[in-house]
């Protein structure tokens, strides 16, 4: 399976780890399409850790627990697509699973088999327990080429945590998407941690392995299994517009049944998810403020000028405050190609109010308060 865009969906763990069951599944997918996310281009149900029972059946193939999954795992992926979604699952390349469940060590074939019957679609595979005398990227290419020969197409999502410099043998391996990043939590040091360990791997996402910095935490507001303090609405839309910017594969954590209108709006912000899957796939590159800042003042090194040329001739302009302090930012339209002599400018579209602006004197300047973000989308025009 070759993966041009990044994948769009919503996974169990953030908020209910190991308490889940078919019923949670089928309200998740049925949310999914009631408000509108669906429609947005969330389009994967993913259950992670907990599903199985803790041994393997008599013929060594995994089993759903049927306390959990009374009609097992083809019948609700049956259901699943049915919606006109896509059905996802967890397994591990270790000794166990993270949550201690049997893991597809050394039944990489059986387990692929099992998945392509049941109608499986996307598999995120976890990296706990890996033995310490076996390569991560060849237990990752072992799976992926397992999958492959399963008779349907199966996403396959590594799920590493940057581990053993991931980001140098992901593309051996086939996968569509890899976790640069170890878990999220839903609070905003997180959420600045993680999104600062990018700016050294920015050369490795891109088309055919998107760089996943892990699921997101919008709208879960201290509540759930990884809603250890939750954050702010600023917060929440400033980690989305970041995932959003660096093309990282979205995947709701929140509870879809029960979100608020915010939730709901920003998690289907039109012109965010656009940024997040324009066709292009460009690098993002970052826009330094003048040279030696950083060492300088190291607190600067929290604070984000961001750029990535977009599909039709396109611009896109990210400006982020991770520090505790307002910042002003400015950059010029000779730092994305667009000197004098081109005689052309930037026609800027707010991203999250659909306001459009001219640059100034050649320059894009803003003034964020802490936590804060301002996303563009710029058409090039004639000055």
């Amino acid at each position: 399976m070759i993966v041009n865009k990044p994948p769009m969906g919503w996974n169990s763990w953030n908020t209910y780890a190991e308490n889940i069951d078919e019923a949670l599944i089928l309200e998740s997918a049925r949310a999914l399409k009631k408000s509108g996310l669906a429609q947005a281009g969330y389009k994967y149900v993913v259950i992670d850790d907990c599903w199985a029972l803790k041994e393997r059946g008599k013929d060594g193939k995994l089993v759903p627990d049927p306390a959990k999954f009374p009609r097992g795992m083809k019948a609700l992926a049956d259901d699943i697509h049915a919606m006109g979604l896509k059905f996802g699952m967890y397994s591990c390349c270790g000794r166990m699973t993270c949550a201690r469940y049997p893991s597809s060590l050394d039944h990489e074939w059986t387990d692929a088999r099992s998945f392509a019957a049941w109608g499986v679609d996307f598999l995120k595979y976890d990296y706990c327990f890996k033995p310490k005398n076996r390569s991560g990227d060849d237990l990752y290419r072992t799976m992926r080429l397992a999958l492959a020969n399963s008779g349907r197409d199966i996403l396959f999502s590594g799920c590493s945590w940057g581990a053993d410099k991931t980001h140098e043998w992901i593309r051996t391996t086939g996968a569509g998407m890899w976790r640069s990043t170890g878990d999220i939590f839903d609070n905003w040091k997180s959420i600045c941690d993680l999104f600062h360990r990018q700016m050294s791997i920015l050369p490795y996402g891109g088309r055919g392995c998107f760089n996943d910095m892990d699921m997101l935490v919008v709208g879960m507001h201290g509540k759930g299994h990884v809603g250890l303090g939750g954050c702010t609405d600023e917060e929440y839309r400033t980690h989305f517009a970041a995932w959003c910017f660096l093309q990282s594969p979205l995947m709701i954590g929140c509870d879809v049944r029960n979100m608020s209108d915010a939730t709901r709006a920003l998690l289907t912000n039109p012109m965010l998810i656009a940024l997040d899957q324009d066709a292009l796939c460009a690098q993002t590159y970052r826009i330094l403020p003048y040279e030696g800042a950083f060492e300088d003042d190291p607190s600067e090194n929290r604070y984000y000028m961001l750029a990535r040329m977009l599909e039709n001739g396109d611009v896109a302009l990210g400006f982020f405050n991770f520090t505790e302090e307002e910042r002003r930012m400015e950059c010029t339209l000779d730092e994305v190609g667009l000197g004098v002599p081109s005689g052309r400018t930037l026609e800027l579209c707010d991203c999250f109010t659909g306001e459009k602006c001219l640059p100034q004197c050649g320059s894009v300047c803003v003034t964020l308060a802490p936590h804060a973000c301002a996303v563009y989308c710029g058409k090039v025009v004639k000055a």
